[in-house]
């Protein structure tokens, strides 16, 4: 398990960066697609990481939903059954392909309180995780 567990808190690692660049985005003068974007990806991260500590494959997709999905088949996780996760989803791709797409700070801030929550659920389940709302990385 120890190596699942080094395995699950790099995810954590990675999606802790994401976390920082949408941070330092809200806090800018925008624009704030990229914040969105780290969000999103912050998420992923967060569900491969609970993928990775149960010693599920991590699929190459950006569908949060479907990562949820898997996620739950190993670890029910309630309060995430609870966190809309459809609108983050899109994220992924709708930053970089639409260029209409350009949220306020309001819906960045969204998209972040979203991955801070998701990122705290996911980090407490693990064995000396870090996950008591230390985001920094």
């Amino acid at each position: 398990m120890k190596d699942n567990l080094v395995l699950a808190l790099g995810w954590i690692r990675k999606a802790d960066s994401d976390l920082a660049a949408a941070r330092r985005t809200i806090e800018s003068e925008g624009p704030y697609d990229t914040a969105c974007f780290h969000a999103q990806q912050a998420v992923e991260k967060c569900l491969k990481s609970c993928l990775a500590f149960h010693g599920q494959p991590i699929p190459r997709s950006h569908d949060l939903e479907e990562l949820a999905r898997l996620c739950f088949d190993v670890d029910e996780i309630p309060e995430l059954r609870a966190i809309s996760l459809e609108e983050l989803s899109g994220y992924a791709v709708e930053m970089r392909y639409d260029p209409e797409f350009w949220p306020s700070k309001e819906t960045a801030e969204e998209a972040f309180a979203v991955a801070e929550r998701v990122r705290r659920l996911i980090a407490d389940r693990l064995p000396s995780g870090p996950g008591k709302g230390d985001s920094e990385p």
